[in-house]
């Protein structure tokens, strides 16, 4: 059966997937389906979204961060170097966990199932009644040049003098003066985790924080 001509139809008809325009215009646009993007599609862009961390089982991290990416979640997974000598006498440079057992999502508050049905997640760390949102800028600042120093995981601390890094990648983050190996570092703890980690600086690249 022939298709029907544009000027066989009334402005505005649709058949098959065509669209005629208004008007004596001869022009023909043609539209799939696949094209047209769902309402459920345009109402998750429109949500607000905010940085979660998420508890997985024991040496999960990666598994769930794999997948989580598979599904189309912006995730973040920490990561810290080590170097491993094997009996061979080899050595490896192996990637692990910066914070065991977390990993962090930046999501809507309707896509938290989707986190959660993940395989080996636990849950998303909250208060006890609903998840807790983290600060976008202290995970964004993570996520975008913790690979430009050296971090180490460090027991989680929460009193002592108060510093922040003032140059560099850092730059804006405050944690807890340390020294470590005749290195100075400054511990940065995340509380809503209970976890810290330790930034190699040098004296002059942090400052006190007033009043602390």
């Amino acid at each position: 059966m022939a298709e029907p001509s544009p000027k066989s139809l009334q402005a505005g008809a649709n058949p098959a997937g065509k669209f005629f325009p208004r008007g004596n215009s001869s022009m023909v646009y043609t539209i799939s389906a696949e094209q047209l993007p769902s309402e459920i599609e345009r109402s998750l862009a429109a949500q607000p979204r905010s940085w979660y961390a998420v508890y997985t089982a024991s040496n999960r991290e990666k598994r769930v961060e794999h997948y989580l990416r598979l599904k189309g979640v912006d995730v973040f997974l920490p990561l810290y170097s080590i170097t491993k000598r094997w009996r061979n006498r080899t050595t490896v440079k192996v990637e692990l966990p910066l914070f065991r057992g977390y990993l962090f999502v930046r999501i809507a508050s309707t896509e938290r199932v989707r986190v959660l049905e993940a395989p080996a997640v636990v849950s998303i760390v909250g208060n006890g009644r609903e998840p807790l949102a983290l600060p976008d800028n202290e995970i964004d600042t993570l996520r975008k040049e913790l690979g430009l120093r050296q971090v180490d995981p460090f027991p989680y601390l929460k009193v002592g003098q108060r510093a922040r890094i003032r140059s560099g990648a850092l730059a804006g983050l405050e944690g807890v003066i340390v020294r470590k190996d005749e290195r100075l570092q400054v511990v940065v703890s995340i509380d809503a985790i209970m976890r810290s980690f330790a930034v190699h600086v040098h004296a002059d690249e942090v400052e006190l924080c007033p009043g602390r």
